[in-house]
């Protein structure tokens, strides 16, 4: 069965840059080779996953339903961290896969839906309590969300630190790749600050902040 993929991105940066939509590609693509499946079309959608009107992905759903063929995204999250809308998805009579979980059934693709919903009210607190800190302080909150922005990348760079024995520990396995330490990463189970799994580019940030020298993407 064709396959059509749906890529999203929460910013019209990211897409400029290719940030988020280079690891979702290569997930995709990597399925399609292993199962043999092709690839009739793709859409990208440049929305908050909080969002439910979507244009491409109802374009999507579309093609599936003419062509008979199945929705697939590189992860679960790429569609929604809302539980409501994932179910409404999938009861829309689409196949739909994720790469990175390529065995998975309807009942397992809404099991995981729960915890998708569960890391995005983990990222609303963590927003909250930073706001919280930040007036504990006596900072003024402004409209443009610079302090907020500042609280963020102090946090960012306190979460660097509670990781870096393990990057550490990875890069003297050997690892000379961006890629690589990825994989090491994940490999050992050491979950991003927003509890997903690690690519090059977030590998990339992580390493500037540690300031350890950026390595390439691929070997």
């Amino acid at each position: 069965m064709a396959l059509v993929a749906y890529t999203r991105v929460s910013t019209g940066k990211q897409q400029a840059s290719g940030l988020g939509l280079e690891a979702q590609q290569d997930a995709i693509e990597r399925y399609a080779a292993r199962t043999g499946q092709p690839i009739i079309a793709t859409f990208t959608e440049v929305e908050s996953g909080a969002v439910r009107d979507r244009p491409q992905l109802a374009a999507a759903l579309d093609l599936c339903r003419r062509k008979k063929s199945v929705l697939l995204i590189a992860r679960l999250d790429r569609l929604s961290r809302s539980l409501a809308f994932i179910a409404q998805l999938l009861e829309a009579g689409v196949d739909v896969r994720a790469a990175d979980v390529p065995e998975a059934n309807r009942l397992t693709l809404q099991l995981l839906a729960v915890f998708a919903e569960h890391e995005r009210t983990i990222i609303r607190e963590r927003t909250r309590a930073a706001m919280a800190a930040a007036k504990a302080r006596g900072t003024i909150l402004g409209k443009n969300g610079a302090v907020l922005a500042a609280e963020h990348k102090r946090l960012a760079a306190l979460f660097a630190e509670t990781v870096r024995p393990q990057v550490e520990a990875v890069l003297a396995t050997g690892a000379t790749t961006t890629r690589q330490i990825a994989d090491g990463l994940n490999a050992m189970e050491i979950a991003t600050r927003e509890a997903g799994r690690w690519h090059h580019s977030g590998v990339s940030k992580l390493l500037r902040r540690l300031d350890i020298i950026t390595f390439p993407a691929k070997p």
